[in-house]
């Protein structure tokens, strides 16, 4: 059984990265697109150690038991995939903030909804995106309202946009998100920019914070204490798909799955620096297509005799 969990950034988040360039502490990107992610390793590190405060006991089978005492480590009853954008929050001029997404984000996020009219509606996003403003092409699909738009200092005018109907296919599938304490506003702040420019706009918006530290008894900076920390920002939404197996001993495991769910439908902190409050997350996990997905393992099966 597969699952989508939908995590909204209470807090900033800074997933730490891999290297440190100068006095920058970058946070984790992928290696094609340089976006900001949430590795499905610090995940699973985060779930894992949660439950095992629960569950001592069955956490080891649910998750796989650890090399120890020369023994080899056990394959796990659940996985879990890294945590992509879906929207990602945007300073505006004209509208306090709004959010921004892409056919990129929208189409990795119905990979695994597999929504035939969302998908249809993508690919007539994205060739609207990408056409040239003389061949009918447009810088934005967008919910908000005005005659002009600001975002993170760019101007879109009304000949710029294309409006987002009431009964777009996009809204139901979207009604799922955690809406933030009602912070989460898209029928009204809602914009679906090109590929590159929502990428150039995720560079800009990320927050970024200049730590010191002071010397002793003096309002002086301490030699080589100067450091740039980046983190997505709170309000940013995220997704990540993940997927329990067949247990192999059902009463072994069962309360540890229980407790999954739960933890999974309610605030988690993931990432570094939980001393500064950063990484708090409010999740919601739906369930992916069931029964299409017993069919298709059904006809593999079939397939397979």
């Amino acid at each position: 059984m597969n699952y989508l969990t939908y995590s909204y950034l209470l807090t900033p988040l800074h997933t730490g990265a891999s290297s440190q360039a100068g006095n920058l502490m970058g946070i984790a990107r992928e290696a094609h697109t340089e976006l900001p992610y949430l590795p499905s390793s610090s995940l699973r590190g985060k779930i894992r150690s949660t439950l095992e405060a629960m569950h001592p006991n069955e956490a080891g089978a649910f998750f796989g038991e650890r090399i120890k005492d020369g023994q080899q480590p056990t394959e796990g009853e659940v996985w879990f995939a890294d945590a992509t954008l879906l929207l990602f929050p945007i300073a505006s001029y004209s509208h306090q903030f709004a959010w921004i997404t892409c056919p990129l984000w929208l189409s990795r996020w119905n990979r695994w909804l597999r929504d035939e009219k969302l998908q249809t509606l993508i690919s007539e996003w994205r060739s609207l995106l990408n056409k040239k403003p003389e061949e009918g092409g447009k810088k934005a699909i967008s919910s908000i309202s005005g005659n002009q738009i600001y975002l993170q200092g760019a101007l879109l005018s009304t000949t710029d946009i294309q409006e987002i109907p009431a009964d777009s296919a996009c809204w139901t599938a979207l009604q799922k998100l955690p809406d933030g304490n009602g912070i989460l506003d898209l029928k009204n702040k809602l914009a679906v920019l090109s590929d590159n420019d929502c990428a150039g706009l995720v560079e800009i918006g990320l927050q970024r914070e200049v730590r010191v530290a002071l010397k002793e008894d003096e309002k002086t900076v301490a030699g080589g204490s100067f450091r740039s920390e980046e983190a997505i920002p709170s309000e940013t939404v995220l997704f990540f798909p993940w997927g329990l197996k067949p247990a192999k001993d059902e009463d072994k495991t069962q309360k540890i799955r229980k407790s999954l769910s739960t933890i999974l439908n309610d605030r988690l902190q993931f990432g570094g620096l939980e001393g500064l409050g950063r990484g708090w997350t409010a999740n919601t996990t739906v369930a992916l297509n069931p029964k299409q997905e017993q069919e298709e393992t059904e006809q593999k099966e079939v397939g397979h005799a």
